[in-house]
């Protein structure tokens, strides 16, 4: 028996052989392997199919997210637009009431003050009116003598008194 040149009685058991596991194969297990292999094609179709409509599905979640996103900051920057925009007229507002609460509080000082003043100027005329009439007086007294002339004086004196519209 040589390995290298089989004789022809083991080379014919052996083609009998092969064509019996071929034959057997053939109608046995390559079914079972095609339809192992034709399944398992037609999952991994399926997965890729399905990995395709989710990847579909995430690109539409990303764009409706990045919309919802870019709509939050549009609301975001109105929602400060319209605090600052309130902020600015509430201080607004408040400036505008405080100077109108001074302009009224010192319109009244100044009414108040021109009264105190007039009430003190006629307070010192009134004293300076007084005192003038106590000097005239003293010093009538003392200079005119009870004459004629000097009661004529006097009357005359009087009644441009009266005639003289008082001045404030």
């Amino acid at each position: 028996m040589n390995l290298i040149t089989p004789d022809t009685g083991l080379l014919f058991w052996m083609v009998i052989i092969f064509g019996v596991v071929f034959f057997l194969l053939a109608r046995f297990g390559f079914p079972i392997i095609t339809g192992m292999v034709e399944k398992r094609t037609k999952k991994i179709d399926d997965s890729l199919r399905d990995a395709r409509e989710i990847e579909a599905r995430m690109e539409a979640w990303t764009q409706e997210h990045a919309k919802l996103i870019e709509q939050a900051r549009r609301e975001q920057a109105d929602i400060l637009r319209e605090a600052s925009e309130t902020r600015t007229r509430i201080i607004a507002d408040a400036r505008a009431k405080a100077v109108e609460e001074s302009e009224k509080i010192m319109a009244q000082t100044r009414t108040e003050i021109a009264a105190e003043k007039e009430s003190a100027i006629m307070e010192i005329r009134k004293e300076v009116a007084l005192l003038g009439v106590d000097i005239a007086e003293k010093v009538l007294r003392k200079h005119l003598a009870d004459t004629a002339s000097d009661t004529e004086f006097l009357e005359k004196m009087i009644a441009e008194a009266d005639r003289t519209p008082y001045r404030s």
